[in-house]
C-alpha cells in the first residue's frame, strides 16, 4: 500500500484520534473508509449528471424519441 503525508486541522486530527471509538482498527483505515464512500458518492453524483444530460437531450429530439416509440410497439407492457 502506498503512504501519502497529509495535514489536517486540529478539530480533524482529534476526530481521527478518535478512530477506536467508531470501530476502525487504525487511522489509516478510518482514513481509507472515509475517501472511499467519497468517491463512491462522487461518482454516483457524476452518473446521475450524466443521466439528467441524457434525459434533457432525449426530451428535446423528437427523432430519437419517435425511434424509441417506433420500437417499443408491440411489445408487452
Amino acid at each position: 500500500m502506498q503512504q501519502v503525508k497529509l495535514s489536517l486541522s486540529r478539530s480533524l486530527a482529534e476526530f481521527l484520534a478518535n478512530y477506536r471509538n467508531y470501530g476502525f482498527k487504525d487511522k489509516s483505515s478510518m482514513v481509507r473508509a472515509a475517501l472511499s464512500k467519497m468517491k463512491k458518492e462522487l461518482e454516483l453524483h457524476e452518473l446521475r449528471k450524466s443521466a439528467d444530460l441524457y434525459a434533457e437531450l432525449y426530451d428535446e429530439d423528437t427523432e430519437i424519441k419517435e425511434i424509441t416509440d417506433s420500437a417499443m410497439e408491440g411489445w408487452p407492457e
